[in-house]
């Protein structure tokens, strides 16, 4: 079973290249460390970069998640392959586009792509951000699933994680202590749902709320907070239907909570999401009734 050491990126594609580097660095504020015609490279920590825009709707997306060392994921494609999972091992150019030195790429059942990488670049340098939105890291992604109790035992027997809590049929699910670093969510079609970055306080989540109403950018959630990981939040819609998040106080397990730790089992409705009462605009956080299919996605990343 492979051991997962962090969430690492995520690629996005889209026909608005130029709108979505905008956006991520003047309402965002991430940094912009590197671009071409093809793709630009942003983060919101001391990593190399967090999100990585490509070129090309049709791109789709992928998620990136760090092993610890070469010999591990080599361990895991063969593991994967044996499972007769197809598994692509990466070119030299394509690791030079993630800007890492080995990686394995393979789809969960529901068609999202997952990328496994090793001895991913370190910047030398401190994160500055392009605008003072208070983000310390990049921490999760929320993932559209088209059959939860599949992906879930995808994601817990053949990737290591562990289920934290469910609200319905949505597993968030932790790889280390922090109660989620996935999230998968019921929906007709697959995808990246959301990109979460955590900030320091909240503090920042109620100034970037006034922030983002000032410039126009549509609101999907929050503020609020979290029943299932205590986690303060607030929920935005960027390029390209993308949604943002930031949030601050998330739980963290100690290794006898995440030894000992029982799954709780949530409702699927507003309170279990928010236990302020903020009312969602995401289609896969409402009510069973209240959904309305999301925008088509891709899965795969060139």
């Amino acid at each position: 079973m492979t051991d997962l050491h962090d969430i690492r990126y995520v690629r996005v594609g889209t026909e608005r290249l130029d709108e979505s580097v905008e956006f991520a660095t003047r309402i965002l504020g991430l940094e912009l460390v590197a671009r071409d015609s093809h793709a630009a490279y942003l983060r919101g920590d001391d990593r190399d970069h967090n999100v990585c825009y490509v070129k090309g709707e049709g791109s789709g997306h992928a998620v990136g998640f760090e092993m610890k060392s070469s010999s591990l994921l080599d361990r895991v494609a063969t593991e994967l392959q044996n499972a007769g999972i197809a598994v692509h091992h990466g070119r030299a150019e394509e690791c030079e586009q993630r800007r890492v030195r080995d990686m394995i790429r393979f789809t969960d059942p529901s068609g999202n792509r997952i990328e496994l990488v090793a001895r991913p670049d370190a910047s030398g340098t401190r994160y500055f951000p392009s605008r003072d939105a208070g983000i310390t890291s990049f921490s999760h992604v929320g993932m559209r699933t088209t059959d939860a109790a599949t992906d879930e035992a995808f994601w817990t027997q053949r990737l290591g994680a562990r289920v934290s809590d469910w609200i319905g049929d949505a597993a968030l699910l932790r790889i280390d202590g922090v109660h989620h670093k996935i999230a998968l969510f019921p929906s007709p079609v697959p995808g990246v749902q959301h990109i979460n970055f955590q900030v320091a306080e909240v503090d920042d989540i109620m100034s970037s709320w006034y922030f983002l109403r000032e410039q126009g950018v549509r609101i999907a959630f929050g503020p609020g907070r979290h029943a299932t990981s205590g986690a303060r939040f607030l929920y935005f819609y960027g390029p390209d239907g993308m949604i943002y998040e930031y949030s601050c106080g998330v739980r963290i397990f100690t290794p006898e909570e995440d030894r000992d730790h029982v799954p709780r089992q949530f409702p699927r409705e507003p309170r279990s999401y928010c236990m302020w009462g903020s009312k969602p605009d995401i289609a896969e956080f409402k009510a069973p009734s209240a959904c309305e299919a999301p925008q088509p996605q891709f899965a795969n990343v060139g």
